[in-house]
């Protein structure tokens, strides 16, 4: 991490591994966790903050629970791969709530979601009337998920 982060010191990457672990923890825990005071660590946080280390907080809800059970990735290839069909792809995937992911990748395809729906009904549904109507989608590869064996968005922290 030090080649990546060369202005995180090693109490910046602890405050960011506890926080990984626990977003809600209060400044008094979080101090107590890194051994510094409120008051130092409440400024290291609003730094690490301000310079973009930390992006945010949310609650990891269950999809199950919330009628989203199945994980679908999906390979998209592109018809043109020209700047305006990107742009127009791009903007298009964004006011899908389905779509929790977007990456554009290196390879045999330009395009890998990550989506959530109900069921596979539900899928087969937004296929046809998002999926394939997205701007330059000529081909989909759809891949339904079975077990999630590990899901995390925690970066691994060199200490």
């Amino acid at each position: 991490m030090s080649d990546t982060a060369p202005d995180l010191d090693r109490i910046d990457l602890r405050i960011l591994q506890v926080l990984q672990a626990d977003g809600r923890l209060s400044n008094l825990k979080l101090a107590e966790a890194v051994a510094l005071s409120p008051t130092a660590v409440l400024a290291r946080v609003q730094r690490l903050t301000r310079e973009g280390y930390i992006l945010g907080y949310e609650a990891r809800l269950d999809p199950l629970k919330l009628g989203a059970g199945l994980l679908v990735f999906v390979e998209v290839l592109l018809d043109r791969t020209t700047p305006n069909v990107f742009e127009a792809f791009k903007a298009a995937v964004q006011v899908h709530p389905q779509i929790l992911e977007c990456h554009m990748v290196a390879g045999g395809f330009d395009y890998l979601l990550k989506t959530r729906v109900a069921d596979m009904h539900a899928y087969r549904d937004f296929a046809g009337t998002v999926l394939w109507q997205l701007p330059g989608v000529r081909e989909t590869r759809t891949y339904a998920v079975m077990e999630e064996v590990k899901s995390t968005s925690r970066l691994p922290l060199r200490l």
